[in-house]
């Protein structure tokens, strides 16, 4: 009796642990993801709670979850057996905020003020200035087959048989759109989140502030918490090309440096900043949504907090005809550079062809002449030659097929990227930009092949 009540009594204590372990590592995540994206899908996209619950919150870990929304306050709140609650709120002109480090008042007394631009009737401007698209497709094209390949991508359905596993689907050619789907609820209206395409985003407003010589990407980061420390060594540079040796993991599936940083910490930057150094600054590549929220934060400290706010607008998007774009901020008023991004598909389509035309926007130039080819050359610290300044690549020049991050297109591809298949392919030699946005990762190989295959005999 004694040895089976000393079994019951270590059982009990493994259980209490256990919980523990999982309400301080598990459920916050869980809690904190679900009521992020439920009030933005809600708030941003005009979407119906329950469809998104539903549609993305289904699969397990997030079915531990319950998600509400209280429409009289703007929010909406998550928990994991009524444990780990996460709250988030809603802000006209900046999207939403998970309460973090701060009070709902402090977070809510914060003022943004975001300048709505004066471009006239965008649906009878001609693309890219506008949205009028041109009825003429170029003849070489394969309407039929590019119309096939469209529909097929846009078909693809998750287990259930019926959620989407592509949300938009959008092809330029030569700088005109040829080709543009979207899935039931969605239009060329709705904003689409991004996720890790803000990183990319993000390394183009570093360009733009080069540009202006406002930066120097060579010279240390100007980050105030390393001031007369071993961390000065850490560039600008090394931050764009993830190298900036600081100890931190971007693992989604367990606990992590991003998982905290996402869900728990009220400003990211400075959490991420805080982190140790264990590597040599430059001498070894590992992703990082945290190097880019410093970087985020360094556009804030360059610009000033006057500028701040309105800066990715007015001195970038709306340069490029995209009116559409949201960048949320975490609980300091920073905005969320590794992540949360949302714009129209268009709007994602133009920036690609930002990139596409190295940095020249209708004849005015934004980024630097050498930026888009510096953007594109693989970081040497990274083994699989793969990654940029927070762009990803296909190829290099000397890559076979196989070392090809999708093998069936040409070495010349770079692309932003996001989580769950979030794309804009850039491909030069074969004059396209394509956009892909979803839910779900699916095949983009076979999906990028059948668009190059529709406009092959056009390239020269």
């Amino acid at each position: 009796m004694k040895i089976l009540r000393r079994i019951l009594l270590i059982l009990l204590i493994v259980v209490i642990a256990a919980f523990f372990w999982l309400n301080a590592n598990i459920f916050p995540p869980i809690s904190g993801y679900g009521s992020k994206n439920l009030c933005s899908a809600i708030y941003l996209q005009h979407r119906e709670a329950s469809r998104v619950i539903q549609e993305e919150f289904s699969t397990f870990p997030l079915s531990l979850g319950k998600f509400t929304h209280d429409p009289e306050d703007s929010s909406t709140y998550g928990s994991v057996l009524g444990f780990a609650g996460r709250k988030t709120i809603y802000r006209k002109g900046c999207g939403c905020t998970i309460v973090n480090d701060i009070t709902e008042e402090e977070l809510r007394a914060q003022k943004f003020d975001i300048p709505k631009p004066e471009h006239g009737d965008m649906e009878q401007l001609p693309w890219p200035v506008g949205e009028l698209i041109a009825d003429s497709i170029p003849s070489h094209i394969d309407t039929g087959a590019l119309s096939e390949v469209m529909d097929k991508v846009m078909s693809i359905t998750k287990e259930d048989g019926v959620t989407k596993y592509t949300l938009a689907s959008l092809v330029i050619y030569d700088g005109q759109i040829v080709a543009e789907r979207y899935t039931e609820g969605f239009d060329k209206n709705t904003v689409m989140l991004g996720w890790s395409i803000s990183k990319s985003l993000i390394a183009a407003m570093i360009g733009a502030l080069e540009y202006q010589q406002l930066i120097d990407i060579y010279e240390p980061a100007p980050v105030p918490e390393w001031k007369g420390t071993e961390k000065e060594r850490i560039t600008i540079r090394h931050l764009l090309q993830q190298t900036s040796g600081l100890d931190y993991t971007e693992i989604y599936d367990k606990p992590s440096s991003v998982v905290q940083m996402l869900f728990s910490e009220g400003d990211m930057a400075a959490y991420t900043a805080g982190l140790d150094l264990i590597y040599e600054p430059g001498a070894v590549y590992n992703y990082s949504g945290g190097n880019t929220n410093i970087l985020s934060r360094i556009i804030r400290h360059t610009v000033g907090e006057d500028e701040y706010q309105a800066f990715p607008f007015e001195q970038f998007f709306h340069r490029i005809n995209a009116y559409s774009f949201i960048l949320e901020p975490d609980a300091s008023g920073t905005y969320v550079g590794s992540s949360y991004s949302y714009a129209t598909a268009r709007d994602f389509a133009r920036f690609g062809l930002l990139l596409y035309n190295n940095g020249v926007w209708e004849g005015e130039r934004i980024l630097p002449e050498n930026w888009v080819e510096e953007a594109t050359t693989p970081v040497p610290a990274d083994p699989r030659e793969h990654y940029g300044y927070q762009l990803w690549l296909n190829g290099y020049s000397d890559s076979t097929k196989s070392s090809r991050w999708y093998p069936d297109v040409s070495e010349d591809m770079f692309f932003a990227d996001g989580y769950n298949g979030q794309d804009i392919f850039v491909i030069p030699s074969k004059k396209l930009v394509v956009v892909r946005l979803g839910l779900q990762v699916m095949d983009e190989n076979a999906f990028l092949r059948g668009v190059i295959q529709t406009v092959q005999d056009g390239v020269d």
